[in-house]
């Protein structure tokens, strides 16, 4: 496997506890079909929504949930209500899109890999126990555009702001510049509060300010300096 970027060690005892989310039956029912023919699995859930793969991260506790990215409810906000409410289950995204944006959201959001659908089932259980093992892991086609955009976003950064937006957080900015609350804002753009405000803190640490008063404050004198 390539492209993994190795971070702190983690082991299990015993098998990896994983549940697998996405909305197509059959291809949910293959992914388990692969899981639970290999060693070292115990499939403990699945479901076919973001509102599924919440639930199971909350009263299953897996190690992992592999989920789709375009599911009902939407994948990268389901990772980011997992990875705010259940820390120690790791998202792995199972998906067709190859779009580098959606890369960078589900990343952003807190998921540890990025695998592509067409990935065969033994590639499927190395990536998984990479993960466990501590990795995080990007399809080796994506890798190198992702690479190419990092380096355009930084250039970009330096010469006109120093601060990256995803689309989502750019949408939430957005909707709270025109002083609607979180849950307004959760409305909105059809996603839980909790979410909005994972976003928000991810906002507020890259703008380096304490509270979204300052952050619409400075939102607003970078926006001036530019016009």
């Amino acid at each position: 496997m390539q492209n993994s970027v190795t971070s702190t060690a983690s082991t299990l005892r015993g098998p990896v506890r994983i549940a697998v989310v996405d909305d197509h039956p059959l291809y949910r029912e293959g992914t388990i079909h692969a899981l639970q023919r290999a060693e070292g699995f115990e499939v403990v859930g699945e479901g076919a929504t973001a509102a599924d793969a919440i639930r199971i991260a909350q009263e299953l506790n897996p190690d992992v949930i592999l989920l789709d990215l375009h599911m009902p409810g939407g994948g990268v906000d389901a990772i980011a209500n997992i990875a705010h409410g259940c820390p120690n289950v790791r998202t792995i995204v199972l998906t067709v899109s190859e779009d580098v944006q959606d890369v960078a959201a589900t990343l952003a959001a807190g998921a540890r890999g990025y695998i592509l659908k067409g990935s065969s089932g033994p590639d499927i259980v190395e990536t998984v126990h990479a993960i466990v093992r501590g990795d995080s892991y990007v399809a080796p086609s994506l890798a190198a555009r992702i690479l190419v955009k990092k380096a355009q976003i930084e250039v970009v950064a330096t010469h006109d702001r120093p601060y990256y937006f995803t689309s989502r957080e750019e949408e939430i900015v957005a909707l709270v510049s025109q002083g609607l609350s979180n849950k307004e804002v959760a409305r909105r753009v059809k996603c839980t509060e909790r979410t909005v405000k994972h976003h928000m803190t991810n906002i507020m640490q890259k703008l380096n300010v304490r509270n979204r008063v300052q952050a619409v404050l400075k939102l607003t004198r970078t926006n001036d300096q530019r016009s």
